[in-house]
């Protein structure tokens, strides 16, 4: 039986790096990620459905097993953010994981929102493991006619 592995571009970039680093004694010995601070990195992806009506965008984020309290959703310069962390259940002495298929860790989705978005008005609700976002679309900007005199 074969396994199917995603195939992550940045993991082989750190990857390359952590062997330099290595090579050249330069390896942290602090127990942090090596490369941590290189890139934004994600453990893995939570799957997401973006929806548009005439008065708002819709996304929902599937998030199972996690609660509210492991989200935080922010905007900042018209990028929103959905970050979390889906963290693994210790194994304990009288039990063993014999299999582990399922993702665990941090996670950073980042969306660059439309011009015609509100961000001061975006509404978030988390129920069953489902994220979903709402946010209202904002009144397009009139063009303001400027008068030119010619001399």
């Amino acid at each position: 039986m074969t396994n199917i592995t995603r195939w992550n571009p940045v993991n082989e970039f750190e990857d390359l790096i952590n062997r330099y680093n290595r090579y050249f004694g330069l390896a942290r010995g602090n127990g942090e990620r090596e490369g941590k601070d290189l890139f934004s990195r994600s453990d893995w992806a939570p799957a997401v459905d973006i929806r548009e009506t005439p008065e708002a965008f819709h996304i929902e984020a599937e998030l199972p097993g996690m609660s509210k309290d492991d989200v935080k959703v922010t905007v900042q310069d018209g990028v929103l953010s959905i970050r979390g962390e889906r963290k693994q259940e210790e194994e304990t002495s009288d039990s063993k994981h014999h299999r582990v298929e399922r993702i665990y860790g941090s996670f950073l989705r980042r969306f660059t929102l439309p011009e015609n978005v509100d961000e001061n008005n975006i509404q978030a609700n988390f129920k069953d493991g489902i994220l979903s976002l709402t946010l209202t679309k904002a009144e397009p900007a009139e063009p303001k006619a400027i008068e030119v005199d010619v001399q």
